[in-house]
């Protein structure tokens, strides 16, 4: 059995994202845990300090956060009649990062799926996305990030970009073969660069990755930058008619360096797709 967590804060792209887990692996089993973190204010908290105040807080706190995750629980009952599905909920009073390490710490989870309400322009640049937090700090877990606006229907193309300098382990590829293999999917191998001019183990890891996707039906394509790499991503995903970008965080990667764009981040919030970012070889 799959076991997924689903962070929700109740919102309309919390439940996209649900309904897309839900679509996305509707014929495997799956034990969903449906996660509500949540914390008081600052304002409530500077407002008294006393202890009695505080515990007031967290109660009404505790309560809207078990009432609204039985709200859910209870349409799911109603509306949701797949049997290889089961549900369970998890409130946390702690923000949403340390809850999921947390759940992390005590479950086995194989994936994170999550929505995004995203941002444009500089308001990336001072207001932080959950999504893209937990990206950052989540990176031994595969983490699926949802567009607000997405309406899955089906997954035909997956987009893989990479710039084959990195060794890649199997288990980081194993969630990205596993839904190209659940939805006979195609994945389109691209490299974005200046200039094409493969090193000697750039040639070698692009060979290991043929081997690794061997099961996969999957192709291999160069794609010349024209502005930077977040765009050149976008752009060939569009002409694709890609359903999925898939990407792996490392830190400090050609990719980064090339133009000083943390573009995994800038992907997270501008994607009108889903971006599933693979974890990490520590």
């Amino acid at each position: 059995m799959k076991h997924i967590l689903l962070p929700t804060d109740f919102s309309d792209n919390a439940w996209n994202a649900l309904f897309t887990a839900l679509k996305l692996y509707a014929d495997v089993p799956c034990h969903f845990y449906l996660l509500n973190a949540h914390e008081p204010s600052f304002a409530n908290l500077l407002g008294d300090k006393g202890k009695q105040r505080l515990a007031v807080i967290y109660d009404s706190m505790e309560e809207y956060s078990n009432q609204e995750l039985n709200k859910v629980l209870d349409y799911l009952k109603e509306n949701h009649s797949n049997t290889k599905h089961k549900f369970e909920k998890v409130s946390r009073t702690d923000d949403l990062v340390s809850a999921i390490q947390e759940i992390l710490l005590k479950k086995d989870m194989d994936l994170i799926i999550m929505g995004t309400k995203g941002a444009t322009g500089a308001k990336e640049v001072f207001m932080g996305s959950n999504a893209v937090k937990v990206i950052k700090a989540i990176r031994n877990r595969p983490v699926m990030v949802i567009p607000e606006s997405y309406d899955f229907q089906v997954l035909e193309k997956i987009i893989f970009p990479t710039d084959f300098t990195q060794f890649f382990e199997p288990f980081e590829l194993s969630p990205l073969i596993e839904l190209t293999l659940l939805w006979k999917a195609h994945i389109a191998v691209f490299q974005v660069a200046l200039e094409f001019q493969p090193s000697d183990s750039q040639k070698v890891n692009k060979t290991l990755l043929d081997k690794r996707l061997a099961d996969t039906n999957h192709s291999f394509h160069e794609v010349t930058m024209k502005e930077d790499i977040t765009k050149g991503i976008h752009d060939f995903a569009k002409e694709n008619e890609a359903g999925m970008i898939a990407l792996v965080h490392y830190r400090h990667t050609f990719l980064e360096k090339l133009t000083r764009e943390p573009v995994v981040k800038k992907v997270a919030f501008h994607s009108k797709i889903p971006l599933l970012v693979l974890p990490e070889l520590s």
